[in-house]
């Protein structure tokens, strides 16, 4: 079982307490867009055995998202931050360099 960390309110709670949202950091298209760019955006996620950064919503609390960077292998919790971040943290970065000094980091747009 997950246990994670609300940001906002600093509840800490297994993952039932929240709701889990799908990749974190996506780059979203509008109108201008075109088809492939759109299909991506709606389809194409990344479901990697290691690493992964995820959108979080507290349901049972503040009703507000975040983000998580969690390993999928392990369920390990390297930290929570806002969802209004565009970048990851370098205190979360840290965390996972410590335990995953071989994880290729991947700009998010």
């Amino acid at each position: 079982m997950l246990i994670l960390e609300c940001p906002y309110c600093s509840v800490k709670g297994e993952e039932t307490e929240f709701h889990g949202g799908g990749e974190a950091h996506l780059k979203r298209y509008g109108p201008s867009s075109n088809d492939d760019e759109f299909h991506d955006y709606l389809f194409a996620r990344e479901n990697p055995k290691g690493v992964h950064f995820e959108r979080w919503r507290h349901v049972n609390g503040c009703g507000k998202w975040f983000h998580a960077a969690r390993d999928t292998m392990t369920l390990e919790v390297f930290g929570t931050y806002s969802a209004q971040t565009s970048d990851i943290p370098q205190e979360i970065k840290d965390k996972v360099s410590a335990k995953r000094p071989d994880w290729k980091w991947r700009e998010f747009s």
